[in-house]
This record gives structure tokens, sequence and C-alpha cells, in this order.
């Protein structure tokens, strides 16, 4: 993708995230040069992976195929003082734009439609369970638990989420999800978050993308930590 375009898509959230009234850290806001000025005290923030993700999954087709995340609290796997067993962030899936087939082994998640950002738009949530090789159960029926109440459904079913509501996943429950009926914003609660290691998709995909510097960058993403010394403010 390019800077200029996870540039302005940042931007858009920022401004969307305003409007529905989910105020974002301080560190959301912060330049590449806050970032080296905060030194080692930043450190913590940056090993969890807290901050902005902007992901096509190296397609090359953010308005069909992508998501837009911030972080704004994790743990650690290894613990250590000061850990945290959980994680929180907050999304933006625009209308039939797909965060593809995925599972995870270790995290249990809640998804949450936090807001419409469309007259009518729910968030809708394709599930199906797991084969023992990993792979997806395509005619197994699974239970669903939504807001606490537990439903039996075949496999491939499509859960609409209206704001407000949520879907309880366990590991090995694979899910793919898209704003229907327009743009929404997902809230996700869930033990400690490990995008590096800990999403397994139905079809051979990247997680993350590389990015094109074609402007200079308005706000770091979560990738952009480990090259913090050599990128322009």
């Amino acid at each position: 993708m390019k800077r200029s375009e996870i540039n302005a898509i940042i931007a858009q959230a920022e401004q969307e995230f305003a409007r529905v009234g989910f105020a974002l850290p301080e560190f959301a806001s912060w330049s590449a040069d806050d970032w080296r000025a905060k030194g080692g005290a930043a450190a913590a923030i940056m090993e969890a992976g807290l901050g902005w993700d902007v992901t096509d999954f190296a397609e090359g087709r953010f308005g069909s195929k992508g998501l837009l995340l911030f972080t704004a609290r994790n743990g650690t796997r290894h613990g250590g003082p000061g850990n945290r067993p959980y994680a929180e962030k907050i999304m933006i899936s625009r209308r039939d734009q797909l965060c593809p087939m995925h599972r995870h082994a270790t995290k249990i998640e809640d998804i949450i439609n936090r807001a419409a950002l469309s007259d009518g738009a729910v968030l809708a949530i394709k599930l199906f369970g797991m084969e023992e090789d990993g792979s997806v159960a395509r005619g197994r029926r699974i239970t669903a638990f939504l807001d606490g109440l537990s439903e039996d459904v075949d496999a491939g079913t499509v859960i609409r989420l209206k704001p407000g509501a949520s879907i309880t996943l366990f590991p090995g429950i694979y899910h793919a999800f898209w704003g229907e009926g327009g743009d929404v914003v997902i809230g996700e609660v869930s033990s400690v978050n490990d995008d590096h290691t800990d999403n397994f998709f139905a079809e051979p995909l990247s997680r993350f993308t590389a990015v094109e510097e074609d402007e200079p960058i308005r706000r770091l993403l979560v990738t952009d930590y480990r090259d913090l010394g050599r990128l322009a403010g």
C-alpha cells in the first residue's frame, strides 16, 4: 500500500472515531519524532503492538479486502511485571470490505458492533468450525455465543450484529466479517493479541502489507516501530 493511502485512511478513521465518541489514547497522535523523543518510555507500547494498523493482506485491494485497526491495550505472551492478560482494539469495516476467513489458536475474543457509520449498517460475520488438521470444517454445526446466549448454527452461517451486539469467538472458530449495508465501527475485547503468530487464514495471505513510501508519515503503523530510527517525522 502507498503511504499516502494509509495516511488518508487513518485521517478518516480519526474523524469517525471522534464522531462516535471513541477517544483514542495520546500516543495515537504521536509523530515519528514524538516516538523517538519518548525513547525507552514507549518500549512497552511498541513491544505489545499498540497503535495503528492498516492492512490489505498484501493483495492491493483495500476497498474490498482490508481492515483499519487501532490496538489500544494489550499484553504479551511472556508476561512479566505490569503485563496485561487482555487486549482491546477498535476497528472500522467498510461496506462489503472483507476481513478474510481466519482463526486463532489461543486468543478468545468478543467482536462488538460499536456503532453504525451509515443508517441501517450491521456487522456481518460468517462462521465455520475447524477440522482436526486445522482446515475449515464446512459441514459441521457450531455453537455461536451471542451476548451470553448460545445458539447452534450451520457451518457458513452469517450472523448479523446490530450496534451494541457482540459475538464471542473461541480458538479454532473460523470467522470472516464485513460491514453490511454500510460502514461499521467494531470493538474487540480479547485475551492477549499476537498478530504475528496467532492468525491462521483459510487461504494463503499475509497479515501485514509492505508500504511504498510516497509521502511523509502522518501516523506510524505498528510495523513501523522496528524502523523508527530511519523514518522521517
